[in-house]
């Protein structure tokens, strides 16, 4: 018996699309039900309901709205498998994935290739590669995490995380492991360390692909990358001694350890920038030796080169073009994921919940500047600008000075500089695509 969880929150736009192509799943029907878990407070409600009554003839499919929203996400998924005590196995999308006929078939059978297998996750591929440079920059991103970090991590056994959509879970394991908890803002990753440190094993299934939404729009992709890195830093402060004080052995512990402090980068960057003047006023970059650096420079090219190899051998030279804007975001994300690390810390040094703030979707991402889901440009983007002009001004002082860190530098001012001003130009989309619904309302009165 499998349960297929369907959260989803204020997804009007790609939510038929979801129900349509779960009610074409060729999993045997009398061994599948379906929970829509819609916390939604808007007109999704209703396309739901009517989604759901056009395919309830043959599909075992539910509405499911909660009394409040209560835990978010992870309140969703633990009020719903409370309602579902005889399925063996849950499997989880959401509300923006497109799952194919076979997704089910494709991942039941990895939980019998090995012993204690308590989830099994699939690979992401993307309705909207194509759509806009920040897109591709983002599928290189996630290609290189799923082709190389997760499928050794998978292959080697060492801890790894469900990805909270496109997989799967048995669900003796939730219930051993403390069940879906909403003290972080990544559940998902919370559960699947507390699942392996009770003994569990996860599992990556490349051979099951699904294709989600990429955020369009930059604002939104700031959005998912704070509660991302935001959730990490929480899993991190919460499971840190948990994992050292495991009967895991010590390389495992390493990784894992790692794993967990992927986001904590972004504020040691930070500060490296804070001190640059001062550094250089003093002379003490004189002592810094920063060539043997460079060689770092080619592991992140050299790890999205072989991804799309792997992924995409016919076309991967076109998709490697977007590697320069890979490297503008994982520069220009600094202030918002330094921002994250310091709600994490606030948040479990206060022992409260942070909201869990939803990445808005569009179906159609070319458009979005004309949907309602759109969202504005916040004060950030005004520190990033601030914080690029004070790379701007290190980096002439570096120059004047001859000294080693003048690239860096300039590199930290281009990449917080676009950013900023990319929140900039989306906002100036936004307010041009809706003048002109405007307009056009205004013709047709």
């Amino acid at each position: 018996m499998v349960l297929l969880q369907l959260p989803l929150y204020n997804e009007k736009y790609v939510v038929a699309r979801l129900l349509d192509a779960v009610a074409a799943l060729d999993y045997p029907r009398d061994r599948l039900r379906v929970q829509v878990l819609d916390d939604s407070s808007d007109d999704t409600v209703q396309v739901v309901a009517d989604r759901v009554a056009l395919h309830a003839a043959g599909l075992d499919i539910r509405h499911v709205r909660r009394p409040e929203r209560t835990g978010f996400k992870a309140g969703a998924l633990a009020y719903g498998l409370a309602q579902e005590p005889d399925a063996e196995f849950v499997a989880i999308l959401d509300a923006d994935f497109v799952p194919q006929p076979d997704f089910l078939r494709r991942l039941v059978p990895h939980f019998y290739s090995a012993p204690r297998v308590g989830f099994v996750q699939g690979r992401w591929d993307h309705l909207n590669r194509a759509d806009s440079l920040l897109t591709r920059a983002q599928a290189l991103n996630i290609d290189a995490y799923y082709a190389i970090e997760q499928e050794a991590r998978s292959a080697i056994g060492t801890v790894m995380s469900f990805n909270g959509t496109g997989g799967m879970w048995r669900v003796s394991a939730i219930h051993e492991a403390g069940g879906w908890q909403s003290d972080t803002l990544t559940e998902d990753l919370d559960l699947s360390y507390r699942a392996q440190l009770k003994g569990w094993r996860g599992v990556f299934a490349p051979d099951v692909v699904t294709p989600g939404e990429l955020p369009p729009q930059i604002e939104a992709y700031k959005h998912q990358q704070r509660r991302w890195a935001t959730g990490s830093n929480q899993v991190l402060l919460k499971l840190l001694l948990p994992v050292l004080r495991s009967n895991m052995s010590l390389p495992r512990k390493a990784l894992a350890v790692l794993h967990l402090s992927q986001y904590l980068p972004h504020p040691v960057m930070l500060l490296m920038l804070l001190l640059a003047p001062g550094l250089l006023m003093s002379g003490a970059h004189k002592q810094l030796i920063l060539a043997p650096l460079t060689l770092f420079a080619v592991v992140q090219p050299s790890l999205h080169l072989i991804a799309q190899v792997r992924l995409h051998p016919r076309t991967w030279a076109r998709q490697i073009l977007a590697f320069p804007v890979v490297m503008v975001l994982g520069i220009g994300m600094l202030w918002n994921n330094t921002r994250a690390a310091f709600a994490a810390v606030d948040s479990w040094r206060k022992r409260r919940e942070l909201e869990f703030v939803r990445t808005p979707k569009f179906a159609d991402g070319r458009s979005w500047a004309r949907r309602a889901y759109a969202l504005p440009v916040n004060a950030q983007t005004w520190v990033e600008l601030a914080l690029a002009a004070y790379a701007g001004v290190a980096c002439w002082m570096a120059y004047r000075l001859n000294a080693q860190p003048t690239v860096w530098l300039a590199t930290y001012g281009v990449a917080l500089g676009s950013v900023g001003m990319w929140s900039l130009f989306d906002q100036w989309r936004m307010r041009l695509g809706r003048s002109v619904d405007t307009a056009r309302s205004a013709q047709s009165v």
